[in-house]
């Protein structure tokens, strides 16, 4: 079930996420816009013709049968499942204002199928599902532009909505573990939520036992203590395939840092070279990072479950989990910048201790928001899993992956919410990934 949203909404939202996408390629030159060939990233001109293909795709020619404004072409240049990802850089593409007059007609006829656009004018239930979700999965692509542009060190993008964001680097670290009871809890989405994706769907009851967790992610400077203390020398600490993965490719530490010499960290955020932030989370590192650092310290990465209890579970009066839950970790209402660090204002992490009034009921700190955090699981379809529209979206990585929660610094306000699951392989690092501890 989705909520149905008006029509104007729903424009807004189309105009928004695509104002963003022009601004993450505004400034590139057209060898920036295609880039060298990495497992990680996608030719920048590849993927916003992509964007544009999503929607037509799903929405215009699977739902109302329209027929693609590039003819067989789109299929044979856009289709992410068919084109094998090393190919991406040889297609015939488009240039780049052909492919932003594609983006533009898909749009528009978008906006002109919704009708009269007004707050008054409710889309239906399939409208307000498939036209949020070809948003959201712009939306997606908008932070891996971020990360894109942060892999190549190419210019530090300007957005519309940056702010100043000074003081809330300036918090310092917030030290300790909380207490979370055990008890009966409703993992996953509930069957009511306004949206959900296919992998939340839905809640079901889980045991859960009582647990320790930390109020906030690890910091830069705790993860720095693992590396100098020769945390990535030591075959202890890593699990055989960590290991060999870091052997492969003879890691010394985390991928954007480098040392000037006198035990000083520093960092590369963009093209600028920057003093390693103390109290900022470590970001950029790979589940295998995450867990070498957990065994060193004697803690463990909390499971999915755990994390969803700290973040959106409430204490009962008897002293165990209460039965109702929350959407975000603060309560119900939207994330606003009081709240958490979304949505690519602060153009980068901020303070572990900021934004207390994003806590959780357990007084977990930025469960929402700063950078996404592993968990120790293995990424697997709930009870009764059945696929949305794209059916590839999480049946191929269920297995292969492993789960993230909670959202990054670029990530959309309005996509996310506290039982959102996020997957990447436990290799991978260039995405903003950091994480938080539970006690052993």
């Amino acid at each position: 079930m989705t909520a149905q949203i008006s029509t104007a909404q729903l424009a807004a939202m189309l105009q928004d996420t695509r104002t963003r996408t022009l601004e993450l390629v505004d400034g590139l030159s057209a060898e920036q816009l295609i880039g060298p060939k990495l497992a990680t990233v996608n030719p920048l001109r590849w993927e916003i013709g992509h964007v544009a293909y999503f929607y037509e795709y799903f929405i215009s020619r699977q739902l109302y049968g329209q027929k693609s404004l590039l003819g067989d072409r789109a299929d044979q240049l856009y289709d992410s499942i068919a084109v094998t990802h090393d190919t991406r850089w040889n297609l015939p593409l488009l240039t780049l204002d052909e492919t932003q007059a594609y983006m533009r007609g898909v749009k528009d006829w978008l906006i002109d199928r919704l009708g009269t656009l007004s707050e008054e004018n409710l889309a239906s239930e399939q409208d307000s599902f498939i036209y949020q979700f070809g948003v959201f999965h712009e939306d997606m692509h908008t932070e891996a532009f971020l990360w894109a542009r942060q892999a190549l060190a190419y210019p530090t993008p300007v957005l519309r909505n940056a702010t100043d964001m000074t003081l809330k680097r300036n918090c310092g670290q917030l030290d300790g573990f909380v207490e979370v009871p055990g008890g009966v809890f409703e993992f996953g989405a509930p069957i009511n939520a306004p949206f959900a994706f296919d992998n939340e769907k839905y809640a079901h009851e889980v045991i859960v036992e009582p647990f320790a967790i930390s109020r906030a992610p690890v910091t830069n400077v705790e993860f720095a203590a693992f590396v100098n203390d020769g945390g990535y020398d030591c075959d202890t600490y890593w699990c055989a395939e960590g290991w060999a993965w870091r052997n492969k490719y003879r890691l010394k530490h985390p991928g954007y840092w480098f040392a000037d010499g006198s035990r000083h960290w520093w960092t590369r955020r963009f093209e600028h070279d920057v003093l390693l932030p103390e109290y900022e989370p470590v970001s950029h590192v790979s589940w295998y990072e995450a867990n070498a650092y957990c065994r060193w310290i004697g803690q463990r990465l909390p499971t999915e479950i755990e994390w969803e209890v700290a973040a959106l579970g409430e204490p009962a009066a008897d002293g165990g989990l209460a039965s109702k839950k929350r959407r975000y970790p603060w309560g119900n209402t939207l994330p606003t910048d009081v709240h958490a660090n979304l949505d690519g204002r602060a153009l980068g992490c901020i303070d572990v201790a900021a934004l207390p009034d994003g806590d959780s009921a357990f007084g977990c700190r930025q469960m929402i928001g700063n950078v996404w955090e592993w968990t120790a699981d293995v990424f697997q379809p709930f009870p009764g899993f059945s696929p949305d529209a794209y059916k590839e979206y999480s049946t191929d990585l269920f297995g292969n992956t492993k789960v993230l929660r909670g959202g990054a610094w670029p990530t959309r306000s309005r996509m996310i919410h506290g039982t959102y699951r996020n997957f990447f392989r436990a290799d991978q690092w260039n995405v903003f990934s950091g994480f938080r501890t539970c006690a052993i």
